[in-house]
C-alpha cells in the first residue's frame, strides 16, 4: 500500500463528519474517478454507521472505533476495528431482501455496501474484537 491513514474516534453517529473530514486527505492523489470517491465515502460511513447501530449498541459512547484506510495505486482498503458483538455478515445479508424489493428503514446499507464492495467480511481478530474490511478496486 502506498498511502495509510489512521483514526480512532467514540461510538457516536455524530463523529461522521470528522471521519468524512479526515478521509479527504487521501484524496490528494488524484487517481481515483469521483464516482470511486462517492462509493468508497458511502461505504466507509455506512460500515461505520453499521457498527455504532450493531456491533456497539450496548457499549458505553467512549468506546473507541478505530479506522484504517490503505491506499495503492489500484485499490483501497478500509478497516474498521471494532469491539463488542460477534456478528454473522453472510448471514445478514443472505436473509436482508435484495435493495429493489426492501421497503424496511433497516439492513440496506448492509446491501448498499455488498453491492458497492469488491470485497466485504467482518471477522474476530482477538477476543471481542472485530473488523469489518471493505475493499474497492479502480
Amino acid at each position: 500500500m502506498d498511502h495509510k491513514i489512521c483514526l480512532k474516534v467514540n461510538t457516536d453517529l455524530n463523529a461522521s463528519s470528522e471521519i468524512l473530514s479526515w478521509f479527504e486527505q487521501i484524496n490528494h492523489a488524484q487517481m481515483i474517478n469521483q464516482q470511486i470517491w462517492w462509493q468508497c465515502q458511502t461505504l466507509l460511513i455506512e460500515g461505520f454507521a453499521n457498527i455504532v447501530e450493531h456491533a456497539h449498541k450496548n457499549l458505553p459512547k467512549e468506546t473507541p472505533i478505530e479506522i484504517e484506510v490503505c491506499l495503492s495505486n489500484q485499490q483501497m482498503e478500509i478497516r474498521i476495528l471494532s469491539r463488542g458483538e460477534a456478528f454473522d455478515l453472510e448471514k445478514q445479508l443472505r436473509e436482508v431482501s435484495e435493495l429493489k424489493d426492501n421497503e424496511q428503514e433497516r439492513g440496506r446499507g448492509l446491501k448498499i455496501m455488498s453491492a458497492i464492495a469488491d470485497k466485504l467480511s467482518y471477522e474476530k481478530i482477538a477476543d471481542n474484537y472485530y473488523c469489518l474490511f471493505i475493499s474497492k478496486f479502480y
